[in-house]
């Protein structure tokens, strides 16, 4: 297990209880009221912490190593229904945009996200999570294909940005991405977004438009990362706490100013520290979210979905 640096506190405390059972263990010493006086400090330690969370330290869970990828979600929700597909039949199969059908209960849906690594090897497999244009056009064809046959899709957003090499730009990154979001706001079947991670930019908006806009209460969400809005702003790095601040990026900051529709809360200590839970919580509020919206028809669910962004960035005086 791997420990952010305001999370050190915890760890001491985990180290010692651990020391304290094995002595119980290893010996007749009776250390029941020790073990149980360390696990009452560790839990207050733990709620004190998570509950004062600032902006960068959720950034910094939302990148935590140990926390769940798109496809942790996809095989624990879906299990053995999942049928990964892929390519754009275009230019290339993309291994930073995965998607493809699936099923929660009886209900198929099209699962569509960013995958990151979990090593360096499979990091660079998946570009870090930031996919090029054609990893966007595979997500617009799983979609098209989803919308042909009647199926809902889910997409889930965990991405630093689109991937901006003079490649990317040179098959059209912008055009990709724009292309994207035009489509789903006039997709005719229901669209669940989840930011399970990192909403970075465009490349999180190319898979962002939804019916319903779920975000994971240690994920942000933004059109810049803190690191890169210091560089620009103080031409340093040095400043990414107080770029975190002020870019208001937290699932909080968003539900307030209506960018998001639900904050799907985490178990204490993140998604990371029980993916059981944290699974079977995405899982449920994926199929509510669809239950909102399965019976509308076509027109009232377009018609629903640009009504809804055409109402952000309104403020009334």
């Amino acid at each position: 297990m791997e420990y952010l640096d305001f999370e050190l506190p915890i760890k001491e405390l985990e180290e010692q209880y651990q020391k304290a059972c094995a002595i119980g263990k290893e010996s007749e010493v009776d250390v029941t009221a020790t073990c149980r006086q360390i696990e009452k400090r560790l839990n207050e330690t733990k709620k004190e912490i998570y509950k004062n969370l600032t902006a960068w330290q959720r950034v910094q869970l939302s990148r935590h190593p140990n926390r769940p990828y798109t496809l942790d979600y996809i095989n624990a929700i879906c299990g053995e229904t999942f049928l990964e597909l892929h390519g754009d039949r275009n230019v290339k199969d993309d291994k930073a945009m995965i998607g493809g059908l699936g099923k929660i209960g009886d209900q198929s849906y099209m699962f569509v996200g960013q995958q990151k690594g979990y090593n360096t090897k499979t990091r660079q497999y998946r570009n870090f999570g930031m996919a090029n244009p054609e990893g966007y056009r595979k997500a617009l064809r799983l979609m098209k294909s989803a919308e042909k046959f009647g199926i809902p899709v889910v997409t889930f957003v965990d991405t630093p940005g689109a991937y901006p090499g003079l490649e990317a730009e040179e098959r059209g990154q912008g055009e990709a991405i724009a292309r994207n979001i035009l489509e789903m706001t006039r997709l005719k079947v229901p669209i669940i977004v989840v930011i399970i991670g990192e909403g970075a930019s465009g490349g999180a908006l190319g898979i962002g438009v939804g019916d319903k806009v779920l975000m994971l209460e240690n994920t942000w969400y933004s059109v810049i990362s803190p690191e890169s809005c210091s560089s620009i702003l103080w031409r340093s790095w040095e400043y990414k706490e107080r770029a975190a601040d002020a870019l208001k990026l937290t699932a909080k900051d968003m539900k307030k100013q209506k960018l998001i529709d639900e904050i799907v809360k985490e178990p204490l200590g993140g998604a990371h520290s029980n993916r059981e839970m944290t699974f079977e919580t995405v899982k449920n509020s994926i199929s509510d979210a669809y239950n909102e919206f399965k019976n509308l028809s076509p027109v009232e669910l377009v018609k629903k979905r640009m009504d809804k962004y055409s109402d952000m960035g309104v403020f009334k005086g």
